[in-house]
Formats: C-alpha cells, structure tokens, sequence
C-alpha cells in the first residue's frame, strides 16, 4: 500500500524547506476546517519543487512553521498555488506573511483561455491527461493518523501543480500575457485583500433591506456580528445569519419583546448577552448620518436603452473573449457591464489595465455609437461607424 513519510518536526521542516529555497519555483496547498471556526484551522500543508515533495503536519505539537513561513517569503521561490485565496488568507492569519512572488494557476488558466474558474482536477486532466482521485476530497483533515488516500489525495495537489505549472508558464510567455497575470497577482499579495474590518463587514454580506435607514442599520449589526465572530472564533452565521439581520435591520425592533417576536430570533438568543448587543446596534444605525450610507438598490429596473446597451456590451464581451482566448469573467461581469452602461466613468476593473486595452475602450466607443457589431462569416465583429475613423476587429 502506498504511503510517505509525514513531517512532524521542526528540523524535518527546516531541511525540506531549505532543499525547495533552492529551485525557482515550489506548489504548495493546504488542507483546512473553518465549518465550526471563524478563523480557518490548518491542518495540512502540501508542498514540491522540482525534486522534492512533502507533507507537513502543523497540527503536531512543538512544531515550529517558521521555516515554511520564509519560504513564502523568499523572492527567489515563486509560490505556485492553485485558487490560491483561502490558502493565502490562513498563511497570512497564521504566519502574518503573504507568499510572494504568487502565481495562481487558475488565475493563469483563465488568462490563457481554459475557461471560468477551471477546477484543479478538471485542469489536471486537460493539461497532463492524468486523472485526479477525489476520493478523499470530503474527509476530515483533524483526524490522525492520516490514511494512506488521504495522503496521496494530498500530495496530488502539488504533484500534478508541477505540470500545470510549467505548461501555463510557457503559455504565458509565448502570448506576452505574464503581465496580465502579475495585474492579478497584485491583489491575492496585498494585505488588504485579507484584512477584515468589522465596519467593513457588511460588504461581504447580502443586505435584503429596502432604504438608506435600514441599510444603516444592517451596517452596524454587520460591525457588531463581526466583532462578536472574530473574538469568539465562531462563523458569522452560527451568531446570526445574514437573512436575520436584514429582518432586524427592516423592523428596527428597540426592545427585547420585540425582538423576541420576530421570526428570525429563537427564545435562547432573546435571553442571551448578545440581544442586548444587538439592541445598541440598531440604536447606533437609527442615530447614525447618512451621509456615508448607501442607497440599497432594490427594484432599481434599467430603462430600456440602459437595458439594450448592456445586452450589446455581452455581445461584445464574448467576441471579445473569443478573441483573445480568455475567460469573459476575466474581462468583466454582469455587474460590471450595467455600470458601464449606466455611468460615465464607471469603476470598474474592465476600464483598467490590460483589460481595458483589449475589452474597455471597445465597451466605451460601443456605448457612444464609434463602433458597432456586424456578423461576418459567423463571426461577431466590430466595425468603426461613420462617426469615427479607423477599424478595429474583435
């Protein structure tokens, strides 16, 4: 039966790490739980380089993740992870450090036309032909000792990366789109993207809430689960979740009973510390200024020229897309589209960067009636109209 060592000492790790420092390149994944926490708990780290593959055990007491932590860090070690957010967002928690330089594989399969959001096995399977067993995709990572599937389930995830790796690397180069990628890496490297800000919380929620005083309102219980979540290492929706809020939020209840009444409050909640909390909340949404509150947009239909301009913009983004052998959603998404359409100088990542030189500046003299769209030999083209000069084809 196959199995490997499990490094589960701190001088095991430092030799490991030491013999990756010395290659270009290394993939790493990470196997976590965060069902029952807030924070996410580690519990495997996967790694390989060129000639070296390992698993480590963070989960064994004493042992020191120092070493693994200045790899991420090493300059000459590019970091190759596939979905690489969460696994950053632990390694930053846990290590207070960002893997740099990054490359996300899927990220880079987008860039290079493999489609949205291409699963690990799915691009395993077109890139190397290999077939990845996901067999041990839903166990229990806490559990010790590790069998021998889980084991190969998880070193997979780095082995196979090598390939992959390589392949879109090449990729990269031979279309000139490494700086499209780096563009991207920026983000997934930047603190900020895991910093979270109680006041910011309500961002990541989804308000159901119909005017400006309940949003106010929905902002500060947001602020106030957040809080309650983080020190209590607890998930948001284990406190409330975020259909409750939205109904607290509406009916702006200002006492107990009535916060007991509403549907969404069971009977042990309305008796505990945090009812009280969530009164104060309301009171600081309902004394709150507006001014930095924004207007929930709730039925908010597009009139109908807004409306077409935004159908001709999906046009465009899948020609576009085609094109250039990138997955629309690199480009540009719904939402994305309706500000374009409904606002001069939308926001908006498909205006910036390399995206608006092959997608933006299209949308934008589309929108103005500089170009239009033909179908030619069954393909969607774009064509200079006669308000402007010159041609440009999609």
């Amino acid at each position: 039966m196959w199995a490997m060592h499990v490094i589960t000492t701190t001088s095991e790790l430092a030799d490991v790490c030491e013999r990756l420092a010395k290659h270009p390149f290394a993939t790493v994944d990470t196997e976590f739980h965060r069902e029952k926490t807030y924070w996410p708990q580690l519990c495997l780290i996967q790694v390989a380089g060129p000639e070296t593959e390992a698993l480590i055990d963070p989960l064994v007491k004493g042992i020191d993740l120092s070493h693994f932590f200045a790899l991420m860090t090493n300059t000459s070690v590019e970091k190759v992870f596939h979905a690489a957010r969460q696994d950053v967002e632990i390694i930053h928690h846990l290590g207070g450090v960002i893997p740099e330089p990054l490359f996300d594989t899927q990220v880079a399969a987008m860039v290079c036309g493999f489609g949205e959001n291409v699963g690990y096995a799915n691009l395993v399977k077109q890139v190397t032909q290999a077939t990845v067993d996901k067999g041990a995709r839903y166990t229990d990572w806490t559990r010790r000792p590790l069998s021998d599937d889980q084991q190969a389930y998880a070193l997979a995830d780095v082995t196979h990366l090598r390939d992959i790796y390589a392949h879109l690397n090449a990729e990269l180069e031979t279309t000139g789109r490494r700086d499209w990628l780096i563009e991207e890496m920026a983000t997934l490297t930047d603190p900020g993207t895991y910093l979270i800000e109680p006041e910011q919380a309500w961002k990541r929620a989804k308000p159901r809430v119909r005017t400006q005083r309940a949003m106010a309102v929905f902002m500060e219980l947001a602020a106030w689960r957040e809080r309650l979540a983080q020190n209590t290492d607890k998930p948001r929706g284990h406190i409330l979740k975020d259909e409750a809020l939205s109904d607290i939020a509406t009916q702006q209840p200002r006492n107990l009973n009535k916060l007991g009444n509403m549907r969404s409050i069971n009977s042990s909640f309305q008796r505990s510390n945090s009812a009280l909390e969530v009164i104060d909340a309301i009171e600081r949404g309902l004394e709150r200024s507006l001014d930095d509150v924004p207007v929930p947009k709730v039925g908010s239909a597009l009139s109908a020229a807004d409306a077409a301009t935004v159908e001709l913009l999906k046009v465009l983004l899948k020609a576009t897309a085609a094109a250039h052998r990138v997955a629309p959603k690199m480009l540009a998404d719904a939402a994305d589209l309706e500000l374009i359409a409904t606002h001069a100088r939308a926001d908006v990542p498909a205006l910036k960067g390399w995206r608006r030189t092959i997608f933006g500046d299209l949308a934008l003299q589309l929108k103005d009636g500089k170009v239009a769209l033909a179908l030619a030999d069954g393909e969607i083209k774009v064509i200079a109209t006669e308000t402007t000069s010159g041609h440009s084809e999609a």
